[in-house]
């Protein structure tokens, strides 16, 4: 017989053993000199994932279309052991105007302590001008675990296999 018991939320998240409090991280953030009114990493709305990134551009700066432009944020972290920063490109840049990170997303591993800058590409067909503030990334903080190798004479099956590229049809 079929239950008509609806699941709640906190039976739900136990059944999938998923925890529902948000775990907060300290980073160690620097501000750099010339930076002073570039904001630094913040979420624009209460549950978003990333922190919007902002440009520190000295001057208004043109991306031509099939252009790679290295856009500094002002800004150095310290991403703590375990962790690692992701930038990842915005979507409204790219669903807009065709702007977009050439490696999305990017790693800003623990022991990095350089300034932030984002590799934009141009895909347009028009000129793009990043202004200073201009939101022009987003940032995930996210736990990195360290891998130790395994090595085996075989893998276990799947059903899929070795199946890759393409490989539903879809």
């Amino acid at each position: 017989m079929r239950s008509h018991v609806r699941p709640r939320r906190g039976m739900i998240c136990d059944m999938l053993d998923i925890k529902t409090s948000q775990e907060t991280v300290e980073v160690s953030i620097m501000r750099l000199p010339g930076a002073e009114d570039v904001p630094l990493p913040s979420y624009q709305t209460d549950h978003a994932a990333g922190m919007d990134l902002h440009a520190a551009v000295t001057a208004d700066t043109v991306v031509t279309p099939g252009e790679i432009a290295r856009i500094p944020c002002g800004f150095a972290l310290a991403v703590p052991v375990g962790y690692e920063a992701q930038v990842r490109p915005r979507s409204g840049l790219a669903a807009r105007n065709g702007v977009t990170m050439i490696n999305g997303p990017g790693t800003i591993d623990a022991d990095y302590r350089g300034q932030v800058k984002v590799p934009l590409i141009n895909h347009g067909n028009e000129p793009f001008t990043i202004t200073r503030g201009m939101r022009i990334a987003q940032m995930l903080i996210t736990p990195v675990p360290r891998v130790q190798w395994q090595p085996v004479d075989e893998l276990p099956e799947t059903r899929r296999g070795d199946g890759g590229f393409g490989h539903t049809g879809h």
